[in-house]
Parts: structure tokens; sequence; C-alpha cells
């Protein structure tokens, strides 16, 4: 088996394997789990929930304060297990890019790039167990999980057009439209990034039930007490404990209604680009690219709709943050086919 073929492998691996960790990620959060270990990278002192769980007493007496919860440590645990085992698999990666540097199958500052996210990645773990779940850090957890999500999806698209995948030659009319295409993309993709990041600070913050109506908030188009003052405050010290969150109703209606007003500016920026490329993308693989992004949005407009009106059961927000993913992998792969033509 070449090194291209076995890259390329690795790197569909270890996107399957992260977007198994960001969902994990975001049940862990949304079941108040994120501090079901108080230290890290132990489980209170020990290296599984089991061995805590044999001893609870000498444990928690460690951890003044604490309450050992068996099930939350082990949804953490789990989770931090699935982390690891992707860092390992990005070693993997970045140590097989260096040893077969000379044949330039993948660059090298590409594969420490992708190493050194996931690394900063597991310190932002670390620092929300050790800060308390603080929204700021949550939130950067997140982006940094869908970073290295997006990097692996890159990875994976490139090493298999490296692979076999051939374009047709384009003329100069079909070199323009690919040309406005690729920009209307990289403007919804950018778009949404900053909506996942909102949505970050949405969960984080505990303002996802903030408004339980749709398509109003709290019964009016535009809730008149929201409180941006305090929405937005990205520090607030150390030492809080930030489980169930800190905020008034107005700031978390506010950041809520942020969110479904980025849900709409991200919603109609890939839309414009998906249908801009569906009807003049260059070849049917571009196309059909587009196609991908209309449906993988319409998926998650409806998972966020019907999360609302059903009262945000905890297996539908969690498939929101799948979905989330989901998308950014057709708007990913969309970027890339436009890249390719």
């Amino acid at each position: 088996m070449s090194p291209a073929v076995v890259l390329r492998r690795l790197a569909l691996i270890g996107m399957l394997l992260c977007l198994i960790v960001v969902v994990l990620g975001a049940y862990v959060r949304l079941t108040d789990a994120g501090l079901g270990c108080p230290d890290w990278p132990t489980c209170y002192g020990h290296v599984t929930p089991a061995g805590a769980a044999a001893n609870e007493a000498a444990a928690t007496a460690h951890f003044p304060g604490w309450q050992f919860e068996s099930g939350k440590a082990w949804r953490e645990m789990i989770h931090r297990y699935a982390a690891t085992s992707l860092g390992l698999l990005c070693v993997l990666i970045a140590a097989l890019a260096i040893v077969y540097r000379r044949r330039n199958i993948l660059s090298v500052r590409y594969a420490l790039v992708l190493l050194g996210t996931v690394i900063f990645q597991g310190a932002l773990g670390a620092l929300t167990v050790w800060w308390l779940v603080k929204p700021l850090i949550v939130t950067l957890h997140l982006i940094g999980g869908l970073s290295t999500f997006s990097l692996l999806v890159w990875l994976w698209l490139t090493m298999r057009r490296r692979t076999g995948v051939v374009q047709p030659a384009l003329g100069a009319t079909q070199i323009a439209a690919q040309n406005v295409a690729r920009r209307l993309a990289m403007i919804g993709t950018f778009a949404l990034g900053c909506q996942i990041a909102l949505g970050g600070w949405t969960s984080s913050n505990y303002a996802a039930v903030a408004c339980p109506d749709f398509p109003r908030c709290q019964a009016q188009w535009w809730p008149v007490n929201m409180d941006y003052a305090s929405a937005f405050v990205l520090w607030r010290g150390l030492d809080v404990n930030y489980t169930g969150g800190v905020l008034d109703q107005p700031a978390r209606m506010a950041i809520h209604f942020t969110h479904r007003l980025g849900a709409i500016v991200a919603s109609l920026a890939l839309l414009l680009a998906a249908v801009v490329v569906w009807r003049r993308g260059p070849t049917p693989l571009v196309r059909r690219g587009g196609q991908w992004v209309i449906a993988a949005l319409a998926l998650q407009l409806f998972i966020g709709i019907f999360m609302v009106l059903r009262g945000f059961p905890l297996a539908v927000a969690t498939a929101h943050n799948a979905g989330a993913a989901l998308l950014l992998l057709a708007a990913l792969t969309l970027n890339r086919r436009l890249r390719e033509a």
C-alpha cells in the first residue's frame, strides 16, 4: 500500500473520529458532565472512573466540595479517551509526513499545523475543567474541535484528489463562473464558522432555552428586554463555577436571539453560494457539491427548529451539533471541489 493511500485512510479515520469527539463533547456539555471529573487528565486521581468508584470516600476526600457521580464521570472520561486517540492519530499523520517529506505527498507544515491544533485543543480541554467550564474556554474548545475536523476533512479531500480523481479542462466562461462561485462559497463557509461560534456561546451560557417558542422569542418578534451589555462579556474572572450558567434571563435571551439572527445570515450566505454553484457550476461534481450543501443546510435548520418546538430534548440537541459538523463538511467539500475545478 502506497504512503499516499495510507495517509488518505488515516485522514478519513481521523475525520470520522473527530466527528465522534465533537458529538461526545456536545453530549457531555448538554448533560452537565463537563465537571464529572474535577481534575485533569485523571478522574478523581484515577485513570478511569472505576478506580474512583472502588474507593469513593478516598477519592472525594482529595476534592472537597465535589460529589462523585459515576455516569457523569464516565461520560467525561470516554470523551477524553476518544480525544486522546485522535491526538495520537494526528501524531502518526505528522510522523508519516516527515518520513515521506521528499516524496511531496503531504506538506510537513500542514501536518504540523494539524498536530499543533489538536495539542492546543487538548490544552483547552484541560482549561475547561480547571476553569470550571468557563463559557469562553468551552466555546474556544468547540471551535478548536471543529477546526481540527476541518483540517482533517481538507486533508482527506486533498489526498483523495491526489489518488485518482481527474477534473476536465475548463473554458474561459466556466472559469469566470467558477471564480464567482468560489468567492461565494468562501463567504458562506466563513459565515457558518461565525454561526458555530455563536452556537457554542449559546450552549455554554445555557441560553438555548431562553427562547422556548419559534419563530418568535418569548412571544415577541423582537424581545424588548434583552440585555446585550451582559450577554457577550467574555471574561468574568476565575473561581466561578459556570455549570448551569450565571447570566440572567434577559442576557440569555440576547444570546439566543443573536444566534437565531446569525442562523438567518449564515443560511442565506450558504444558500446563495449553493444555488449559484448548482446552476452555474463548471462540472457535475461541483454542482453536486452545491446540492449537498443545500441538503445539509435543510437538515440542520430542521433539527434546530424541531429542537425548539419539542422542548430541547437531549438527543435532538446533540444532533444539532452533529448537524453543524455535517454542514461544515458539505461546505468544505464544495470549496475543495471548486478549487480542484
